[in-house]
């Protein structure tokens, strides 16, 4: 009886295991999806068409915020504000119930951009865990019942935009990245404690809100992260780098995308680095000679002259005391320069300098500011705002294609495609379903008329959007 009763208990155990895995393997654990790609892992048909009243599942009502839905077994997380209150949200996947929402138990609000939002990045979730990031509030987990399991406070950080880059899972870690105007760094938690493991310096960076992945490079498992002029890799076990591969923006915010060959594809586009619009910063000495007006050899905001410079006072003055030193203008000096506007596919095997050796192709004509590329049937597909979609060769960086979408709106939501289909959302919450395919033709279009930045999940042929009031589930028939 006793060997029965274990064997029993072992066919139960294994039976658990394998729906838990069927769980995991159908799920959007993170910002954009498994590993960032902005597509599912299990195919199934996305309904045609979309809309307030088209193909509703159901749909929940929620306070406002920027995160996007992350889907794991029968949950949905998000993060929002209410009331000055940052808070994470549990949601039914079935029906949408809210299921519980914790409070951050935020001091304060930081300062952001006037367009942002205090619910920015978005959560990452396993079976048992979902972790949350608020900025200065730290890192936020709790068990899918909203227990709190751990806290890690961070900050207070350096950037009147905001933090804005997820926290992803890879194995036993919580991996963030944090570039800020000074003290930028890379940072693996574990996942069970809270406790730090170790955290990468990356104070050379500036500001930026790029998401990080994970990349198997010739088997090795490595966090890439994106940055101001380079991207780099990482031991994901002990934070070192190394590889980086130059040329790219001073700013990013798009999460890099690999394709199925292996191949790592890096958009980064910041205002004044194309090259036929650059911003050429003057030397220090030059600049302190025409405008230093009270010869204290530093520059005040009221002493710079209009233009680029002017306008980026706050991302120079890096300690933010009011005052550009030679040090901090030189720094971004270097930064305005030398910075450059692509597309960058990068071949498996980079090590070290990698910049010559590995960068297969370059891409620099219409390229998103904030929506990140997404990888599908040897193609890469990228929204500018305005609707500008481009459909690339992923083989050799050819344009195939380009259209424009319904509408000259800015995009914030990054693009997703699934079984054919590819759908890009508007800020002003204008949906247009493509076909995945270079001729891009125009499946359907919808109008939510509401502020839309959230990315869309999709999830066992369903598709999550997020708008600025509610959360949309929508599907066929079954």
């Amino acid at each position: 009886m006793r060997r029965l009763c274990l064997l029993t208990i072992g066919a139960l155990a294994a039976a658990i295991g394998a729906i838990a895995g069927a769980a995991r393997a159908d799920s959007w654990p993170q910002f954009r999806g498994p590993n960032g790609s902005g597509r599912p892992t299990v195919d199934a048909p996305l309904p045609a068409e979309i809309g307030p009243s088209k193909n509703v599942v159901w749909a929940t009502e929620l306070p406002g915020g920027h995160s996007s839905p992350v889907v794991v077994a029968d949950r949905i997380f998000l993060t929002a504000e209410r009331d000055k209150h940052l808070l994470t949200l549990a949601l039914e996947r079935a029906t949408g119930k809210v299921l519980w929402e914790r409070d951050a138990n935020n001091e304060r609000l930081e300062e952001i951009h006037h367009i942002g939002s205090h619910a920015q990045a978005s959560p990452a979730a396993d079976s048992e865990r979902v972790v949350t990031f608020f900025g200065s509030s730290g890192l936020c987990c709790y068990d899918h019942c909203g227990k709190l399991l751990w806290k890690v406070p961070l900050g207070p950080f350096k950037n009147n935009y905001g933090a804005a880059s997820s926290p992803i899972l890879v194995g036993n870690l919580v991996i963030l990245n944090q570039d800020h105007d000074i003290d930028s760094f890379l940072m693996a938690v574990d996942k069970q404690s809270g406790k730090v493991v170790w955290k990468a310096d990356r104070s050379e960076f500036p500001r930026g809100f790029s998401t990080p992945i994970v990349w198997s490079n010739e088997g090795q498992r490595q966090i890439v992260v994106s940055g101001g002029l380079r991207v780099c890799g990482y031991d994901s076990a002990r934070g070192r780098e190394l590889w980086t591969v130059r040329g790219s923006a001073r700013t990013c915010s798009m999460t890099p995308v690999v394709g199925s060959d292996g191949t790592l594809f890096v958009t980064e586009w910041t205002p004044g680095g194309d090259e036929a619009d650059h911003i050429v910063a003057d030397s220090f000495e030059e600049m302190t000679a025409r405008y230093d007006a009270n010869k204290n050899n530093q520059l005040e905001r009221s002493e710079m002259p209009a233009g680029p410079l002017a306008s980026r006072f706050d991302q120079i003055d890096r300690n933010k005391d009011g005052h550009i030193t030679a040090r901090e203008y030189e720094w971004a000096r270097n930064i305005f320069n030398s910075a450059q506007n692509a597309t960058l596919a990068i071949s498996p095997g980079a090590r070290g300098e990698a910049t010559d050796s590995h960068v297969r192709w370059r891409y620099a004509k219409n390229l998103p500011y904030i929506p990140s590329p997404v990888f599908d049937g040897g193609r890469l597909y990228m929204v500018k705002s305005g609707g500008i979609v481009s459909c690339v060769d992923a083989t050799s960086g050819r344009l195939l294609k380009q259209k424009r979408a319904p509408g000259a709106h800015d995009y914030y939501s990054s693009p997703v495609v699934g079984v054919g289909k590819l759908l890009v959302v508007d800020v002003e919450g204008g949906a247009t379903m493509f076909s995945a395919t270079p001729e891009l033709k125009v499946i359907s279009t919808a109008d939510f008329d509401e502020p839309t930045y959230a990315t869309p999940a999709l999830v066992d042929g369903r598709i999550y959007l997020r708008t600025s009031k509610r959360l949309y589930c929508f599907g066929n028939s079954r």
